[in-house]
């Protein structure tokens, strides 16, 4: 029964994730698309039951969060918000509050990346997204 429901956990953290992620910004903006994909990818690595799997996620996090330009962006590593804008940071520029909770979930998840425990990897995906959702 407990896996009926963590089956459909990454699908009803995304549902949470991508309206608060998006109205922080204004739901057209690009930047607010990129930081509602990085929440769901934060929302999935939470959910993913293999350190791989949480780590793939947290670089899709990463990808969205600095675009295809920032100095932490992995080419190897898929970008989910590809076409949408220049990375949710820079398109963020001038917002004071947004900018800042992009940079801690920035920090969460590629401190998620060094992790080498699935709990500690699930930790650093919660705070990633608990700063996402604050922006």
């Amino acid at each position: 029964m407990a896996n009926r429901y963590l089956r459909g956990l990454p699908v009803a953290l995304l549902a949470l994730a991508l309206p608060l992620a998006a109205a922080a910004a204004g739901p057209d903006s690009a930047a607010a698309k990129q930081a509602g994909i990085a929440s769901a990818h934060a929302g999935m690595a939470l959910a993913a039951t293999d350190l791989n799997v949480v780590h793939m996620h947290l670089h899709h996090v990463i990808n969205c969060l600095v675009g295809p330009a920032g100095k932490a962006f992995d080419a190897n590593q898929a970008d989910p918000c590809k076409g949408m804008g220049q990375g949710a940071l820079v398109d963020a520029r001038g917002d004071a509050a947004t900018e800042a909770s992009l940079r801690m979930a920035l920090a969460d998840a590629e401190h998620g990346l060094k992790t080498s425990t699935l709990a500690g990897a699930h930790a650093d995906a919660q705070k990633a997204l608990t700063a996402l959702r604050q922006k």
